[in-house]
């Protein structure tokens, strides 16, 4: 037996299906980095490895590991997070009753799709799972019960709640219905309100599960003692450095902020952005920080060249080699300031570029990095940036949340808009206070995204 059959053999048991599992391998080909993860391996380290590679690896396989451990699978956490507008999935063949309810669903706010038969309904919720389905049984080929049987066969589906609406008030239907694990049943007889107050009570329960998920989520994040964002600002003489965060909607996300002290004259400035939607970048942030913080203090151990490029493509190298994690893109700023020479160094992963409000030109310069995406390459293409600043200029990080945020209207912020805000800032105005007010005035407070915002101003 070799390593990839074994490897599916220890997925196959549901104990051992979030056991860490590493390959080592003499070779080092895309065929066997592939076959590594479609057997379910977690990583393939290729011999010789260096022994602080090793371990970072190892560390992140348990924190990730931990996470699994205390809040379950993660295709469960994702169906229970719910979007703003449920959407519901309707399949019935009779068009009158059908365009009835449709109308009453909508009406109630609710985001509704209409099919007219059960291959329709399986190709709907495959292309865009609804938080409900909704299905008559009594239809022509394929009936309800066997619309339901074909949901449990897949994975993604069998766990969307499911209402039977029928004509049929026979007790041996209803209990057919139940024992394929349906959530409630309706007579058709009993109008399109009790429909209504039925999806409405499901949605509230939902809604509970949510709270719960986020919940266990916070106390994940306790028990593993890891943060995505400090709780205070950094002190360095020279600059003042502050920092704003928002999770979207209350959920440990996407964005990451740390810093590090390099001895007494440097300060490291992290910003980072979890791109990977594919396993939910709220879910794996948590993980991801850890493994770029982790990642980080093995280059800053390694190096006497304090270079944001030289820390970029170290982080980077570890990223891309690990199967998993290199699933996950992120963006990445690195910031290295100096309070001897006043003089800031940047290189950026993927990042959105920085604004530097010069006061004395009276204007806002940004600062683009050609670096690719953490993770996405071998070489990342990082470049060092040197930015010099005269006193009371200040330098502005975000991420996409900032940008993107719109306003009532519908309108997106967008960066030029932004590069306003900041030009139109008073000298004597503290830059987080005033950004922060004015983009909460522009957005309202709706935000729909998580939203970082760093400010480094230079003092005397």
């Amino acid at each position: 037996m070799d390593g990839f059959t074994f490897c599916k053999k220890v997925r196959e048991n549901e104990k051992h299906r979030v056991l860490p599992f590493i390959f080592v391998t003499a070779k080092s080909s895309f065929e066997d980095k592939e076959r590594a993860l479609e057997s379910g391996g977690d990583d393939l380290i290729t011999k010789p490895f260096d022994v602080q590679e090793l371990l970072l690896k190892v560390q992140a396989l348990l924190r990730r590991t931990e996470i699994y451990k205390t809040y379950g699978a993660k295709k469960t956490i994702e169906q229970t997070i719910q979007e703003d507008i449920p959407k519901i999935l309707l399949v019935d063949d009779d068009l009158s009753l059908s365009k009835l309810f449709h109308y009453n669903l909508t009406k109630a706010g609710f985001d509704c799709t209409s099919v007219n038969s059960a291959e329709e309904g399986l190709v709907a919720a495959k292309k865009n799972p609804p938080d409900i389905i909704i299905s008559d049984i009594m239809m022509p080929q394929v009936d309800g019960f066997e619309f339901r049987r074909r949901l449990l066969q897949d994975d993604e589906l069998k766990s969307i709640p499911f209402i039977f609406l029928t004509s049929k008030g026979g007790e041996e239907d209803i209990l057919e219905g139940y024992d394929l694990g349906i959530t409630d049943y309706v007579l058709k007889t009993a109008g399109p309100r009790v429909v209504v107050a039925k999806v409405s009570a499901i949605i509230k329960s939902l809604g509970k599960e949510r709270q719960k998920v986020v919940s266990e989520l916070h106390k994940a994040a306790d028990v593993l003692r890891v943060k995505v964002v400090p709780d205070n600002f950094p002190s360095f003489a020279g600059f003042q450095i502050k920092h704003w965060h928002v999770p979207f909607k209350g959920i440990p996300g996407g964005d990451f902020i740390d810093y590090f002290e390099l001895g007494n004259d440097l300060m490291a400035v992290i910003l980072g952005d979890v791109m990977g939607k594919k396993w939910g970048a709220w879910y794996f942030a948590i993980a991801y920080a850890g493994y770029v913080r982790s990642a980080i203090r093995v280059a800053l151990q390694n190096s006497n060249d304090y270079s944001p490029k030289t820390i970029l493509q170290h982080v980077n190298n570890s990223v891309y080699q690990d199967a998993k994690i290199s699933e996950v893109f992120a963006t990445l700023s690195i910031l290295i300031l100096d309070k001897k020479s006043k003089v800031v160094k940047y290189s950026g992963a993927g990042d959105l570029p920085l604004m530097l409000k010069d006061f004395k030109k009276n204007e806002v310069k940004v600062i683009k990095s050609d670096g690719m995406l953490l993770g996405f390459a071998a070489d990342g293409f990082f470049e060092d940036t040197v930015i010099e600043m005269n006193e009371d200029d200040f330098l502005v990080l975000m991420t996409d949340g900032i940008i993107e945020s719109r306003n009532e209207s519908g309108v997106p912020l967008g960066s030029d808009n932004f590069a306003k805000m900041i030009n139109v800032m008073p000298s004597n105005n503290d830059p987080m206070e005033f950004l922060q007010t004015q983009f909460s005035i522009f957005t309202n407070h709706r935000y729909e995204d998580d939203i970082s915002l760093i400010t480094i101003r230079l003092k005397s």
